[in-house]
């Protein structure tokens, strides 16, 4: 005999049973165990067996009690001891009993199992959560928005911006077949980006003169198409564009244009803002917020943000994030006309704003240095409809001023110097 343990089998049911101090692992005892009490009840040797057996347990154990048993387990698959039919002798029914009271108790992982049999080990599963985090994180949203934005709606009610006569809206020829207005929605958005409503108007009047199809496009000259939209910005990059473009959709979309984001924005010189926009105006489907240069400044300008963004794409898609859906297509055209005529991205007209009292950035976005009086900046911020928009125009319109300036040459210093030293 081993320490620390002895097993008792009865009825085709393994019971792992712990006694401290000895373990019955001989094939004897096994066999005598075994013939205790067969599957079908019957006993070889009757109660007297069971009698034997729990006396010589007693006295290999050196004590006079019976020994306070210790926990057990069971394998999970076998039937449980108390399965045994009610015929079996009484000695026998009395270990079945207290073995079935001892199965209910927690079980353990017995270190020392019986030759010939495997160890049993507890198989522990931890709650999978792939790295992502259980924390919900809260619905944001900026506080009281809705205000602000019937107080722009209030503003935008006339409808006189040039957004609103200039846009990518009015831009097409309604008569034209399906197909070809949706081509000349995508031109004017090409044309409009970093160039105002009113100078991609009157190039898209020109264009549509001319025939502003795919085919069209495809053949006319660059100097010719150059001509045609002059004086957009960036011009010569976008006669490149256009003729890419129109090539493109001729050869991988029947000429039509895409009707889905990810096919649009492979086209050259198309982002998400003209994706997004092309998506609402010509296939009446809300992709997406159209964010261009003033949607970004006056998110930015409100606090609609979670935090402050650098570029539109930032701005979309956190605009995205709790601006509810129906007014994806509404928002673009309210904050486009609101900042062109009253939230100028230079000297904000923020004293005739209805939001003066509530935005954040009211009375605080105008530069500290105003533009001198007759340059090129100081006439566009006087009147709404010729503001630089963009960043890119900015410095085209600083370029110019510098231009413009007399230049001090060496001869004329060298006047003032012998002029000086005469007096």
């Amino acid at each position: 005999m081993s320490t620390s343990m002895f097993l008792l089998v009865c009825c085709g049911t393994r019971v792992f049973h712990a006694v401290p101090g000895f373990t019955m692992n001989s094939p004897y005892f096994v066999q005598t165990c075994r013939s205790v009490v067969t599957r079908s009840g019957a006993g070889a040797a009757g109660g007297a067996a069971a009698g034997s057996l729990r006396s010589k347990l007693t006295r290999s154990a050196g004590v006079g009690a019976a020994v306070p048993p210790v926990e057990v387990k069971v394998e999970a698959e076998e039937p449980k001891v108390s399965s045994v039919p009610s015929t079996t002798t009484g000695s026998c029914n009395e270990v079945i009993q207290q073995a079935t009271v001892l199965m209910k108790t927690e079980t353990v992982v017995l270190q020392n199992s019986p030759r010939g049999h495997k160890r049993t080990h507890l198989k522990v599963e931890y709650d999978r959560n792939d790295g992502v985090s259980s924390v919900k994180t809260e619905h944001w949203e900026p506080l009281n928005w809705k205000k602000p934005l019937e107080l722009i709606r209030e503003m935008r009610s006339s409808r006189d911006a040039p957004v609103d006569n200039m846009g990518a809206e009015k831009c097409y020829d309604r008569k034209a077949p399906a197909q070809v207005r949706r081509f000349q929605v995508l031109v004017s958005l090409m044309l409009s980006s970093q160039t105002k409503d009113q100078v991609t108007g009157a190039a898209m009047q020109k264009l549509r003169a001319h025939g502003c199809t795919v085919e069209n496009i495809l053949a006319t000259d660059d100097e010719t198409l150059g001509k045609l939209i002059y004086p957009v910005g960036f011009w010569r990059t976008k006669v490149k564009y256009l003729k890419l473009t129109s090539a493109m959709l001729q050869r991988e979309f029947g000429g039509d244009i895409p009707n889905t984001v990810e096919g649009l924005v492979r086209l050259p010189g198309v982002g998400p803002k003209m994706a997004h926009l092309a998506m609402d105006i010509a296939w009446d489907q809300v992709s997406g917020i159209g964010v261009d240069t003033h949607v970004h400044r006056i998110s930015n300008r409100l606090g609609w943000l979670r935090k402050p963004t650098k570029n539109p794409e930032e701005t979309r898609k956190l605009l995205e994030e709790w601006l509810p859906r129906e007014l994806w297509s509404e928002i673009n055209w309210l904050l486009v006309g609101f900042g062109q005529q009253v939230c100028l991205p230079v000297n904000p007209l923020c004293s005739v704003c209805l939001n003066q009292y509530s935005c954040p950035s009211a009375h605080k976005s105008s530069p500290v240095k105003r533009p001198k009086s007759g340059s090129p900046r100081a006439q566009s911020s006087s009147s709404p409809c010729k503001v630089k928009t963009e960043p890119e125009q900015e410095i085209a319109t600083k370029n110019e001023m510098i231009k413009q300036e007399p230049t001090c040459t060496s001869t004329s210093r060298r006047r003032r110097i012998k002029t000086k030293v005469n007096r």
